[in-house]
C-alpha cells in the first residue's frame, strides 16, 4: 500500500529541513562532478568514443563517488543524491512529498552546477546520457526501470529497513557497488542513469534534451516499484511499522 503523505510546511521549512536540502545540493554536487568528469577525463585523454575500459572507468568512478556522496550527506538528509530514490522513499512513507520536493530541486541544482562547472574548468562539451545505437525507447525505460529498481531496493534493504541492524554501516558501499554494477551492465544501452539529477544537469549544460523523459520516466517508476515491493511487503509486515530515522 502506498503510504503517501504530504507534509507540512512547517516541517519542510525548519532548520533541519533546511540543512538537509543543502546537504543534498553539495552532495549531489561531488557525485555529478565526479561522474561527468570521469567522462570527459576519459574522452580527453584516449580522444575516443567510450569502449569496454571507459565504461569500466566510469563505472568505478560512478561507484565511488556516489559511495562518498551518500557517506557525506547520509547523517544530515540521508544521502538520497537522486529523485528516483526520494521518489521511491516516499512512496514507502519515510519522506513527505512536500519535503521531497524540496530534495528535488537541491538535487537537481546540484547536479547543474556540477555540469556547468565540469564545462567550464575543461572547457569541453559535457556528455549526456543517451540510449545505444539499435536501442529503442520502450527498451531504454525498461532498462532504467529495471537497474532503478534494483538501486532503490538497495537503498531499503541496506539503509531504511529498521532491522537493517549492522547492514546499514556498509550501506552508501552497497549503493555505491549497484550503481557501478548497473552502469556495466546497461551503460551500452540505455547509458546507465538510474538517477533523473544525473542525466539533466548535463543536458542543462549541453542544451540537449533529447530522450530526457526516458530517464525520468524510466527511474521514476523503477524507483517507485522498489518502494512499493520492500516497503509493502518486507517492511509493512513488521509490529510495529517503523520508519527509518537515516531517510525519514
Amino acid at each position: 500500500m502506498v503510504k503517501l503523505a504530504f507534509g507540512s510546511f512547517g516541517d519542510s521549512f525548519s532548520v533541519v529541513s533546511l540543512k538537509a536540502y543543502i546537504a543534498e545540493f553539495i552532495a549531489t554536487l561531488v557525485f555529478v562532478f565526479a561522474g561527468v568528469g570521469s567522462a570527459v577525463a576519459y574522452g580527453k585523454l584516449t580522444d575516443a568514443s567510450l569502449d569496454p575500459t571507459g565504461l569500466v572507468a566510469i563505472a568505478v568512478a560512478h561507484a565511488f563517488a556516489l559511495f562518498v556522496g551518500v557517506s557525506i550527506a547520509a547523517n544530515i538528509s540521508g544521502g538520497h543524491l537522486n529523485p528516483a530514490v526520494t521518489f521511491g522513499l516516499a512512496i514507502g512513507g519515510n519522506i513527505t512529498i512536500l519535503t521531497g520536493i524540496f530534495y528535488w530541486i537541491a538535487q537537481l541544482l546540484g547536479s547543474i552546477v556540477a555540469s556547468f562547472l565540469v564545462k567550464f574548468v575543461t572547457q569541453l562539451d559535457v556528455p549526456t546520457h543517451a540510449l545505444g545505437a539499435g536501442v529503442g525507447a520502450i527498451e531504454g525505460v525498461v532498462f532504467e526501470i529495471i537497474i532503478t529498481f534494483a538501486l532503490v531496493y538497495t537503498v531499503y534493504a541496506t539503509a531504511v529497513d529498521p532491522k537493517k541492524g549492522s547492514l546499514g554501516t556498509i550501506a552508501p558501499i552497497a549503493i555505491g557497488f549497484i550503481v557501478g554494477a548497473n552502469i556495466l551492465a546497461a551503460g551500452p544501452f540505455s547509458g546507465g542513469s538510474m538517477n533523473p539529477a544525473r542525466s539533466f544537469g548535463p543536458a542543462v549544460a549541453s542544451g540537449s534534451y533529447s530522450d530526457i523523459w526516458i530517464y525520468w520516466v524510466g527511474p521514476l517508476i523503477g524507483g517507485g516499484l522498489a518502494g512499493l515491493v520492500y516497503g509493502d511487503i518486507f517492511i509493512a509486515s513488521y509490529a510495529p511499522v517503523l520508519q527509518s530515522e537515516d531517510y525519514a
